[in-house]
């Protein structure tokens, strides 16, 4: 029997802003606990909410970043439920007029596009932060982040796979990132994903009970995730067991390698919603919602094209490069002071993310200036330093932050140029290696090789490769 897998995504994406949805705390992540906190987020009796007008300008913008219809007239409404991180035993959200409606993104998989639709977006306050201590009876609570401004995405069930909706998540980020909407950093919180798996014979048309993964932060863990669902309810229902797949949110214990019951799956009668008595409906115009629009940047798609056109980049490389802003801004930078679109792209998807990885750094903190990367690429150009001695002194640059010939001059890496210091170090190689000498001028071209490696370890990699080449070569057919 034949089984299709049905995956519908929510994400929660903090908005940048400066200051929280209904007040003026901060939102800056990183505070000590309780700092960022007010009677007004903290739900204290008396206190009013007032709209923060940049977060309906931002949920605008993702709407039409991610092709929505934007709902001229959308209220905020009350969802009621009590929970330890909630402190007014409600959430504002929006229920049911949303600010935008019916979207769509196209995403890539293996060289298949697919488009996925957007139900809707739609603006909610976040809740606190739970901190559960291992060993200990009682939990400790953070209200720093409740009160943050959220958007929600709803996708269709129109994943068909694990690989369709991490694919999914990553163009959806990419877009929030691009449009100034979110600065996505996944491991602070600031996206976060819920997935919605079930499974069914292929050919239903009924969907199967969902079960809900919360709060997923990373890639990786999100395909486990959902791999391992995929496989449990496909276990189950192969061994007539099929009821025991039953509507609930579950979390994925990364170190377990399974997912975990939380609790039962609400539906939407179970939060009572109504409309938010203390705040006036959200009242559109079309001008304000084409101004909006006009400020939208260059979006993934269209960088992806200008790239491979300006640049020449692969499809690899232009995946790496566009799907990451920090890394494309940064190499478009590097591009500007060296003139070498392929050079730096070999630089930046090689020696540069290696060590990004290395040392667990994020793209948006790289540690080197692009001028710096730049110049370095110019200085091997120019026939001043070999790629071996780049790679050498941009490690360097990457730990210190100091300039390309500075240090240069601190560890004497200058390539050698000279034909007669050359020509010295090439006799002294010839004289060592009579053998190698004799293997070459019988036919075999692999003792060029060979010699070519003396000489570069004999000046500690700093001669200059192609000057030598010409030397050792002239030497041995005289």
């Amino acid at each position: 029997m034949l089984w299709e897998t049905i995956i519908g995504m929510e994400i929660h994406a903090e908005l940048e802003t400066k200051s929280k949805i209904f007040c003026s705390c901060p939102t800056e992540f990183g505070a000590p606990p309780n700092h960022h906190t007010c009677p007004i987020c903290l739900g204290l009796p008396g206190t009013l909410p007032v709209m923060n007008q940049e977060v309906i300008t931002l949920a605008i913008k993702a709407g039409l970043a991610l092709n929505c219809e934007i709902n001229l007239y959308s209220k905020m409404d009350r969802k009621n439920y009590f929970y330890p991180d909630l402190p007014k035993a409600y959430q504002i959200s929006q229920y049911d007029l949303p600010i935008c409606k019916d979207g769509w993104i196209e995403i890539d998989v293996e060289g298949e596009k697919k488009e996925i639709r957007i139900n809707r977006i739609h603006i909610e306050e976040d809740a606190g932060k739970l901190i559960h201590l291992e060993d200990e009876p009682n939990s400790l609570i953070d209200y720093n982040r409740v009160g943050v401004p959220l958007i929600e995405i709803v996708s269709e069930a129109d994943l068909r796979s694990p690989k369709e909706a991490v694919a999914y998540v990553k163009a959806l980020k990419a877009i929030l990132e691009y449009a100034g909407i979110s600065d996505c950093r996944m491991e602070q919180g600031s996206l976060r994903c819920d997935a919605n798996i079930s499974v069914r014979n292929h050919g239903q048309k009924e969907l199967n009970s969902k079960v809900e993964i919360k709060n997923m932060n990373s890639f990786k863990e999100l395909l486990k995730a959902m791999e391992k669902e995929e496989k449990r309810q496909l276990e189950l229902y192969q061994f007539g067991e099929g009821h025991k797949v039953i509507q609930e949110t579950r979390r994925w214990d990364s170190g377990k390698g399974r997912t975990i019951p939380m609790r039962s799956k609400e539906d939407a009668h179970d939060y009572r919603y109504f409309p938010e008595p203390d705040l006036k409906p959200i009242i559109l115009q079309e001008a304000m919602v084409k101004e909006i629009g006009d400020t939208l940047p260059e979006l993934p798609h269209e960088k992806t094209i200008r790239f491979k056109g300006d640049y020449g980049l692969t499809d690899k490389e232009l995946e790496i490069l566009v799907g990451d802003k920090a890394l494309a801004t940064f190499y478009e930078a590097t591009v500007a002071k060296a003139g070498e679109p392929k050079a730096v792209a070999n630089w930046v998807l090689g020696d540069l993310l290696r060590l990004l990885k290395e040392k667990e750094i994020d793209s948006y903190a790289i540690p080197v200036e692009p001028e710096t990367l730049g110049s370095l690429i110019q200085l091997v150009d120019e026939g001043r330093i070999s790629g071996k001695i780049a790679k050498e002194v941009f490690e360097e640059m990457f730990y210190t932050g100091k300039k390309p010939l500075e240090i240069i001059e601190e560890k004497g890496l200058k390539q050698i140029s000279g034909e007669a210091e050359l020509e010295a170090i090439i006799d002294k190689v010839l004289a060592s290696n009579p053998q190698s000498v004799e293997d070459f001028r019988d036919g075999k071209k692999q003792a060029l090789g060979y010699l070519m490696g003396q000489v570069m370890k004999e000046t500690g990699g700093q001669a200059n490769p192609k000057t030598a080449k010409e030397l050792l070569e002239g030497k041995l057919s005289s």
